[in-house]
């Protein structure tokens, strides 16, 4: 047995049902060819998560032990057979889906070491992956006019890499706080969410000189917002939807999206090896200076408390950017 296993039996969340969990001890799992058991020191709280929370007719419970739980970091505990390059006691990000948990497991090839700067803070890869593949694919350069609507977790940190990559960035967004974060993440000008729509698309246009913006980043996942950045866009702009989209179906104003003949990308990612482009890249930005993950994780929380960082997610208290939780 590895030295860092403590016990034979770790602490698991489980859904148990619409808005309830338990703690579990569970066995440690064991890695099989190919794969590797990470201890886990902590797990960001995705938003994805709360439909799922939420109890919906096609959810099935009680989950997976652990399960849900996919933004995990921690230390390799041990290899399975066939496993190179990898040390126990090694710091790594991860791409593992059941990492509300004290230990999970996962392909080799789905583990990233970490540098010394981040072997002791807090880094959940995937959603910083996420981020920089968002960025990617918005193909923004210096000079470009950039709205971004939504500034949670995403939109604090797309905001923070338009502005280095030279671009003037406007951020719209319905919360005072997160008003302030786009500032401080170098935005040029703030404008509320929850104004008259044609307000704010007046208020852009006047700005640009009725040209409107180059790219407009959707990071709210709602219909209203949707159709705002739509507005937003000039004639052949880029159209990026980095909302996660899940509560159902969305309507278009396809008139609109013709006329201006804009390009239209959906940032979401399935492939496993672009979610892990998007973590190095992440990591290097760290290394580099450009992001500072402290800043973006504003609340953390015991894995005990987990449906309280769930609720925090989906309430946004004054000061929420994104929630974690703490392995015992």
């Amino acid at each position: 047995m590895n030295a860092y296993v403590r016990s034979a039996a770790m602490k698991a969340a489980v859904v148990t049902g619409p808005g309830r969990l338990a703690i579990e001890d569970i066995p440690v799992p064991e890695p099989g060819p190919g794969e590797v058991r990470l201890r886990i020191r902590g797990c960001g709280v995705c938003a994805s998560n709360l439909v799922p929370w939420s109890g919906p007719e096609w959810m099935t419970f009680p989950t997976e032990p652990g399960g849900l739980g996919h933004e995990g970091w921690g230390v390799v505990d041990a290899l399975g057979e066939g496993v190179e390059g990898l040390d126990p006691g090694q710091p790594v990000a991860a791409l593992t889906y059941h990492a509300y948990a004290g230990y999970d497991i996962g392909p080799a090839s789905h583990v990233l070491p970490l540098p010394q700067a981040l072997a002791t803070r807090p880094f959940p890869g995937e959603p910083f992956g996420c981020a920089m593949n968002i960025f990617e694919r918005a193909d923004i350069r210096a000079g470009h006019m950039v709205a971004i609507v939504g500034i949670g977790f995403l939109g604090a940190i797309l905001t923070r890499l338009a502005t280095r990559a030279g671009a003037c960035v406007l951020a719209v967004s319905r919360r005072q706080f997160s008003l302030d974060v786009a500032l401080k993440m170098g935005a040029q000008e703030t404008l509320a969410l929850g104004s008259d729509r044609g307000s704010i698309v007046k208020r852009i246009s006047e700005m640009t000189e009725g040209t409107l913006c180059d790219r407009v980043i959707e990071a709210t996942g709602k219909q209203a917002p949707l159709d705002l950045s739509a507005e937003l866009a000039r004639e052949r702009g880029r159209l990026v939807i980095a909302g996660y989209h899940q509560d159902g179906s969305r309507q278009v104003d396809m008139q609109l999206w013709n006329w201006r003949g804009l390009d239209v990308i959906n940032a979401h990612e399935r492939d496993p090896a672009i979610y892990l482009q998007g973590i190095a890249r992440a990591i290097a930005a760290v290394e580099d200076g450009t992001l500072d993950p402290d800043a973006f994780l504003t609340h953390r929380y015991p894995l005990a408390r987990l449906g309280e960082a769930l609720d925090a997610t989906r309430d946004r208290p004054d000061g929420f950017l994104k929630a974690w939780v703490e392995m015992p």
